[in-house]
């Protein structure tokens, strides 16, 4: 019998940004560098790196420039920094990215939380962002958030999901990435959005990006998984957040995803263990557990070889 499911899917890695972004202590330039370097060598395709947003606002990004600088480039893997205004957009530019990304959301409140502006001035912006960057070579790829659910304004119509959707593809967006900012959607929705999208953006330019708040993350990535979606934004550990979204918990785990897709048959090009002693490593750089349930299972899992290979080594003999 034929699997209901891709054979393959791209996994997307927004530790390094995402993730990062939403920590209170800001990792050393060199060691985001290392830790860019290890998700290269774990097979990542997609990897998003920095954000070329100010300071001021986001200091734990602020040394993005020096981290495309410092990171190894491996052959077919893309680095990605996330672009928010038209500024941003210039230095990304004068740094030589090749992938940039855009973001806005569907709600009206949490837009203009989020970047001081309303959707119809986003819309404006990043759509002259999108058509220079395709015209400079670059991928373009756009967030669209509070997709399934709003903090503010709770439901949101997906009529204008599609709407928005359409009009980032309309100006050369080469993927849409529908975010469950808070952590709401069921597998039901996520088919049902899905499946009005597809008749306006093509199923291989649909990514989902659902953050696991409420436990749901796995449930609807097997829902878009039915629905034919091949592409999955996820973080190591289930680090990240969004800062205007209160209680809103970190994004589904890569190594939990991971786990999943190989156990179901489903190639995705990373080495699972690779994946997980980075997540460890990145736990380090924090200094915290991180919530990912696969991440606590491995920490476990090698705490207790050690204990018995400590226990295995025969006591010395007195001379």
């Amino acid at each position: 019998m034929a699997s209901p499911f891709p054979s393959r899917v791209s996994v997307f890695e927004v530790a390094p940004r995402d993730g990062l972004q939403n920590e209170s202590v800001v990792i050393p330039t060199d060691q985001k560098i290392a830790l860019i370097d290890r998700l290269s060598d774990a097979g990542f395709e997609d990897i998003e790196v920095g954000s070329f947003v100010s300071p001021k606002w986001i200091p734990q990004l602020a040394d993005t420039r020096e981290v495309l600088a410092g990171i190894t480039r491996r052959p077919g893997v893309r680095y990605w920094t996330l672009v928010p205004n038209p500024r941003g957009f210039q230095d990304a530019v004068a740094e030589g990215a090749e992938c940039i990304a855009v973001f806005m959301s569907s709600s009206e409140t949490h837009n203009r939380k989020n970047v001081n502006r309303s959707i119809a001035q986003s819309l404006e912006e990043l759509s002259q962002i999108i058509a220079d960057g395709r015209a400079r070579g670059m991928r373009v790829r756009a967030y669209l958030s509070t997709v399934f659910g709003c903090p503010d304004e709770g439901f949101v119509d997906p009529e204008r999901v599609l709407s928005l959707s359409k009009s980032l593809l309309e100006a050369g967006a080469h993927q849409i990435s529908l975010g469950d900012t808070i952590g709401v959607a069921n597998p039901v929705q996520v088919k049902d959005m899905v499946a009005r999208l597809t008749a306006v953006v093509p199923l291989e330019r649909i990514a989902l990006h659902f953050h696991d708040t409420r436990g749901t993350a796995l449930a609807n990535v097997l829902a878009g998984l039915e629905a034919g979606v091949t592409v999955f934004d996820a973080s190591l550990g289930g680090v990240g957040g969004c800062p205007y979204a209160p209680g809103a918990a970190g994004n589904l785990a890569m190594e939990d995803l991971l786990f999943m897709l190989k156990g179901m048959g489903i190639e995705t090009g990373v080495d699972l263990e690779r994946a997980a002693q980075t997540g460890v490593f990145l736990s380090e750089l924090i200094g915290r557990k991180l919530p990912g349930r696969y991440h606590n299972y491995h920490i476990g899992q090698s705490r207790r070889q050690a204990e018995k290979a400590e226990l295995a080594v025969p006591p010395q003999s007195g001379g």
